[in-house]
């Protein structure tokens, strides 16, 4: 795997040189912390550095009249949840592609499209979800998982929330926008450009900082200390209000697809319905308070919960129509 090493190295640090022992709460939120700070910054500087060099070839603007041009007939949100399916990030590795695609000019919309797809369906999602549950549900759960950011996508879309973006994100796109301006007049050269776009990056790296170390702190603490079997009581299938409850309850948890699968695999063999319990997987990773934390520098908080009600109906219909299918 990409990030073996990170793992590696936060396991060395936690168990070997702090001496703490593998399996206590204080020990997993801090290797989490250790292996998510390194992954999500390493991530945000190779994303951003690449989207600067990209934006320096095709302005923002270009870029926006091509899509607003083109009649895509909604392909465009159905190929962002697609591209999210073959990136294997959890919700707060997504953020600074999510980042990169609004300062590289892409549809608010499109974007939301793929950020809500990555951490709900990937290679290795998939493969847990055919050993654990078979093909059929694994079939329609990736089915489901796009569908949702797809039409997440166009919902949030016709709403126009460009607005609601935070002035420090309308500022790097001014920025960006009139620098790929002076570039395309004087006809600048790739070697010229390159310190104006790490600089950028240092800004913008700068910028998301504490966002990122807090949200990541807060996941750690979530993953540490929040036991596994803590919301069963909740999910019966005689509660009427399990699937909206499960998706609610979810979100003061943080794990990658991968990590809470297994958990809905206890869930499902304790009676819980598998709707409910994959509204329960949805709400874990596709909604989350380090998210919510990540998303604060580039969002206000009517843009945040305006995505994550979305988000979450989304879900919950998807849950109950799990349920009534399976």
């Amino acid at each position: 795997m990409m990030f073996d090493w990170i793992q590696q190295l936060a396991d060395w640090l936690v168990f070997d040189v702090l001496n703490l022992k593998e399996g206590a709460h204080l020990a997993n939120a801090l290797n989490f912390f250790i292996y998510d700070s390194i992954k999500i910054l390493l991530l945000v500087f190779v994303i951003i550095f690449f989207m600067g060099i990209i934006n320096s070839y095709f302005p923002v603007e270009k870029v926006r009249n091509y899509l607003s041009r083109k009649k895509l007939y909604g392909f465009e949100y159905l190929m962002a949840s697609l591209f999210g399916v073959v990136t294997p990030f959890c919700s707060c590795s997504s953020v600074p592609l999510f980042i990169g695609f609004v300062k590289g000019g892409i549809p608010l919309g499109v974007t939301f499209a793929f950020l809500i797809t990555s951490p709900l369906v990937n290679e290795v999602a998939i493969g847990l979800f055919i050993g654990l549950f078979g093909l059929k549900i694994t079939i329609i759960y990736v089915i489901s998982g796009i569908l949702l950011g797809t039409i997440s996508g166009i919902i949030l879309q016709k709403l126009k929330l460009e607005k609601y973006l935070t002035p420090w994100v309308q500022q790097v796109l001014e920025n960006s926008k009139h620098e790929t301006e002076k570039f395309e007049l004087e006809g600048t050269s790739f070697k010229a450009k390159l310190p104006f776009i790490w600089n950028e990056t240092k800004s913008v790296l700068k910028g998301i900082l504490p966002y990122v170390l807090i949200g990541i702190a807060i996941g750690g603490l979530m993953h540490g200390y929040i036991p596994e079997g803590f919301f069963e009581q909740y999910m019966s299938k005689d509660n009427l209000f399990a699937v909206p409850l499960a998706t609610i309850m979810a979100v003061p948890m943080y794990m990658n697809a991968s990590g809470v699968l297994p958990v809905v695999q206890v869930l499902v063999s304790k009676g819980i319905p598998l709707g409910t319990a994959i509204a329960f997987m949805m709400g874990v990773v596709g909604l989350s308070l380090p998210e919510a934390m990540l998303l604060k520098k580039v969002m206000t908080l009517k843009l945040i919960f305006i995505f994550f009600s979305t988000v979450t109906l989304c879900i919950v219909i998807s849950g109950y129509l799990f349920n009534i299918i399976l």
